[in-house]
């Protein structure tokens, strides 16, 4: 029997978030800790042989937030999420494809290689360290529109999960509208499925972070995962009855 997810709780709308990775050094990136038990880092995304169950992949490319920087490798959000589809009952297997300091820049020179490894569904969470950066909005949406156009030239069938950055408000009224519109504008062209705001409930708000005011804690990145479930977990379910059904 699979196990439903509870009703998500509305999450409060924050004015300071996406405090990503933004001055992430080489130190920092090697320290960090960019994927769940069982992996060897994001090179395990682009290994050609299956797992021994051969389950279909849920590839989840993403910067610190996603490869759990200062944590322990089980306590970051596709470890979480990997706890929860199991115990839900849905063969996937997660793999972490985080490196701390990531642009939309990078994600979109290493997605060819990433993908090598297949993937069914692909979570995209990037373009916090671009803001921060103050990286033009234009150049993070053609490298977004690039991510998803190589996954659907690879898997047209894959399902492709983009998640929503935004900024604080000290970047400047007129850079943070024109780079927060970059998300949905993106996930309504391109028909991905889109989170709003990825960190939802969790940036900016001091106990959810840890000492940097950057990194979310363990009980932050719980949160992470709840805000991804609730829109993977339909995925999952479709496309278990699209099985069942054929």
């Amino acid at each position: 029997m699979r196990i439903k997810r509870r009703d998500s709780s509305l999450y409060r709308i924050l004015v300071a978030s996406v405090l990503l990775a933004a001055g992430c050094s080489s130190e920092e990136t090697a320290k960090s800790p960019a994927v769940p038990p069982g992996q060897s880092g994001p090179e395990a995304a682009a290994d050609s042989k299956a797992s021994a169950e051969n389950r279909p992949r849920i590839l989840i490319i993403g910067d610190s937030i996603t490869a759990g920087y200062g944590l322990s490798p089980d306590r970051a959000y596709p470890a979480l999420l990997q706890s929860r589809i199991d115990s839900a009952g849905y063969r996937y297997e997660v793999v972490n494809a985080g490196l701390s300091g990531e642009t939309t820049s990078g994600g979109a020179r290493r997605i060819d290689w990433l993908l090598r490894g297949g993937a069914d569904i692909v979570v995209v969470e990037l373009g916090g360290n671009d803001g921060l950066r103050g990286i033009p909005p234009e150049v993070t949406e053609e490298n977004l529109r690039s991510i998803i156009a190589l996954v659907r030239e690879r898997n047209g069938d894959a399902a492709v999960v983009l998640g929503g950055m935004r900024m604080p408000m000290n970047m400047g009224e007129r850079y943070r509208s024109e780079f927060e519109a970059v998300f949905s504008k993106v996930a309504a062209e391109t028909g991905v499925i889109f989170i709003p705001h990825i960190l939802e409930g969790v940036g900016g708000v001091p106990e959810l972070n840890q000492s940097d005011g950057i990194h979310p804690t363990a009980e932050g990145q719980r949160i992470i995962a709840d805000n991804v479930w609730e829109y993977l977990e339909p995925v999952l379910e479709e496309r278990l009855d699209e099985a069942d059904a054929s």
